[in-house]
């Protein structure tokens, strides 16, 4: 079964609010570090397919970008609906 970006999306979004509904601590953390590694890992790809392109589907990149975006959707989605993060408060 080959997965498209949509459904990479949707995946990508329910199990993201859906750790933010399980433990916000863990879920706020992967939302930083996330988009940082996926952002590191597309920029070395990207440079590598500039350099010698590849057979490598533009999936791949496509993929590598939404999970860049959505945790820091669902962090937006989060605030937005609860208004606050309960561990920073103390």
């Amino acid at each position: 079964m080959k997965l498209g970006l949509f459904e990479i999306i949707l995946i990508e979004l329910v199990l993201c609010l859906l750790l933010w509904v399980v433990d916000e601590y863990t879920a706020s953390l992967l939302c930083i570090i996330l988009p940082i590694i996926c952002f590191g890992v597309l920029v070395i790809a990207l440079i590598a397919e500039w350099i010698e392109p590849s057979k490598v589907p533009r999936l791949f990149f496509k993929a590598l970008g939404v999970s860049i975006i959505i945790p820091l959707i669902t962090f937006g989605i989060y605030f937005m609906i609860f208004g606050s993060i309960g561990w920073l408060e103390g």
